[in-house]
């Protein structure tokens, strides 16, 4: 499995693929990518050479956020919200739903345990 940034990609798909395994890279930039490195995008990881893996980390490093760096941004951004009290930031602290949907059933699910949301009033 070759190694991109601390991360293992797997071998036995394609590169556009298996790039996206990489936190912070979708499908479009993998694309990108692969195009600035002038790779093969239907060659199977496993065949990536230590020579193109190299090339690979040094243009993630020094061209993208990813991984480690993104996620602590990420994790920033939210404190940054939850400190100065902005609506998202009181969604995020009380493990709402952020963006608008609703809380009537599927948000307690999917954000952990059950949390008391108001009744409308008669």
């Amino acid at each position: 499995m070759p190694r991109v940034i601390g991360n293992d990609i797997p071998n036995k798909k394609r590169l556009i693929i298996s790039l996206t395994y990489i936190y912070g890279i979708g499908k479009h930039t993998s694309i990108e990518i692969i195009d600035k490195l002038g790779l093969d995008p239907n060659m199977h990881a496993e065949k990536l050479t230590e020579e193109q893996i190299s090339k690979l980390n040094a243009l993630l490093q020094s061209e993208y956020t990813v991984e480690g760096d993104l996620r602590r941004q990420v994790q920033n951004n939210i404190k940054r919200l939850i400190t100065i009290g902005s609506y998202r930031g009181l969604r995020h602290r009380s493990g709402l739903p952020v963006r608008g949907q609703r809380t009537r059933c599927n948000a307690r699910t999917r954000k952990g345990k059950k949390k008391t949301v108001a009744n409308k009033k008669k």
